[in-house]
């Protein structure tokens, strides 16, 4: 199992000011952090809550079907082009990078053991898009297109080109070979477009918000595609849930970092989260936590609609690579953050440094290793953090695979889960996003926004003017 440290956001480690009496809080907030969880696990199965993905580990008739469909389309395509935003793209892209080899898309086809290259259009940089396109043959790609609503501008736009280019490389007939969908079960654009035009889909389920949806077939078809072992993230997904089952502070580790966080937030004004793994795979598990935490903690109401205006602001690090270009504030500048850590005990290689230049000050480095080094370099920034009376916490995994990233992710929702709880604010909407997507549909002239479209035709003009 993972392992999670919290000892260096003790006030005995970074002092009364900084730092926690964690002992004291764990105990005070114990009665509470056993009513949450009770709370979440008792609501789970339950119509509206946006709970589901509690369950989607146990989902079997999914795993099945994605299996099966990844061994029916197994060696007829070179790429698998994603198509999806937010949710639909963000864990999709940390899971990949996370435990496919290195440079995947780099590979000879025999390296990557015959599975296709794998690419994600998260974004709508005209450039960007237009430079992909060109380079991939698309008679040999799949393109799975991921939005529950259907509705999406971003994702709708991207593919409408795809739809287009598809059919002219490869006829009105057999371009249908080459769009997998994945949307709402029943409702929505994408759904009635799929069912008119013949697409293989799957189902986004109900009541699972898009930054939830990994281990739905939102990440469980593209990892299958490319030869993850989806049921090794599973087999994570189930072992965390049970431990997380537990309501005991002491004993959970998803509530202790929730709780952290959130007093860290509230008593000691440290509303800033880093998130800053020591492992290039993990990269963009920091992208993926930025917009979890963010999206589900950031509200301007309560339950109870009182304006509050709570949440921490994540922000993305990778060691050791920002020790060089973030630590500095960290350590000198505001003391307004918790940064986490995430360390990994055994890499899948070794690298050894040679002894060479051994009359040089850089003599110390041979003989040693980078993977001695990279670990080295993770307890001496947190040590150097205490220094400074900078709190941190660590989850550490004992190796990058799909059970330990079932875990870690898994983990971090429960957490978010449970801060949302704390700070009292519904963690599973997106109200702030909302505003901008139907500002967005009156600026592009989607019927039914017209009333909007003068509204913010009005307000631009204003801002003009100033």
């Amino acid at each position: 199992m993972i392992k999670f440290d919290c000892k260096n956001a003790d006030m005995k480690v970074v002092g009364q000011e900084n730092g926690l009496n964690l002992e004291q809080e764990f105990c005070e907030y114990k009665d509470k952090i056993t009513e949450i969880i009770a709370d979440l696990n008792k609501h789970k199965d339950k119509p509206g809550q946006w709970l589901q993905w509690m369950n989607l580990g146990y989902n079997e008739e999914t795993l099945w079907y994605v299996k099966e469909y990844a061994s029916l389309v197994r060696g007829r395509f070179d790429n698998i082009l994603v198509l999806g935003i937010g949710g639909s793209a963000l864990g999709g892209i940390a899971v990949t990078e996370a435990l496919l080899k290195p440079y995947w898309n780099l590979l000879t086809p025999e390296q990557r053991n015959n599975f296709p290259r794998i690419f994600f259009l998260d974004n709508i940089d005209p450039d960007n898009m237009n430079g992909l396109l060109e380079m991939l043959d698309l008679k040999k790609t799949l393109v799975n297109v991921i939005t529950k609503s259907g509705s999406t501008a971003e994702t709708m736009s991207q593919f409408m080109i795809l739809k287009d280019r598809l059919e002219k490389a490869l006829g009105e007939d057999e371009y249908r070979k080459n769009v997998v969908a994945t949307t709402d079960k029943q409702t929505g654009v994408l759904r009635q477009i799929a069912e008119q035009e013949g697409y293989k889909t799957f189902v986004v389920p109900d009541d699972v918000g898009g930054r939830f949806s990994v281990f739905s077939a939102v990440g469980l078809l593209p990892f299958a595609l490319v030869g993850i072992d989806i049921d090794e993230i599973v087999n994570g997904i189930k072992d965390m849930d049970l431990a997380l089952k537990n309501t005991d502070v002491h004993q959970n580790i998803a509530a202790q970092n929730a709780l952290i966080q959130y007093l860290m937030d509230v008593k000691k004004g440290k509303n800033l989260s880093v998130m800053m793994p020591y492992s290039s795979r993990l990269k963009y598990v920091s992208d993926w936590y930025a917009q979890l935490w963010a999206e589900s903690l950031g509200k301007n109401e309560d339950l109870q609609g009182n304006h509050v205006h709570v949440g921490q602001t994540p922000i993305k690090a990778l060691g050791a690579t920002d020790q060089h270009s973030q630590i500095q504030l960290y350590n000198e500048g505001p003391n307004d953050k918790i940064i986490n850590f995430i360390r990994v005990e055994e890499f899948d290689t070794t690298l050894e440094i040679p002894n060479i230049f051994a009359y040089t000050g850089i003599g110390y480095l041979g003989g040693k290793t980078i993977n001695q080094l990279i670990n080295a370099e993770a307890d001496s920034t947190k040590v150097s953090l205490s220094d400074y009376a900078r709190p941190t916490v660590t989850i550490t995994l004992p190796r990058v695979d799909g059970y330990h990233i079932g875990q870690l992710l898994y983990m971090l929702e429960v957490q978010t889960a449970i801060a949302g709880a704390l700070y009292n604010i519904n963690a599973f909407n997106q109200p702030g996003v909302e505003q901008a997507k139907n500002y967005t549909y009156a600026l592009m002239g989607r019927a039914g926004y017209e009333d909007s479209a003068k509204t913010l035709q009005t307000k631009m003009a204003s801002i003009a003017e100033v």
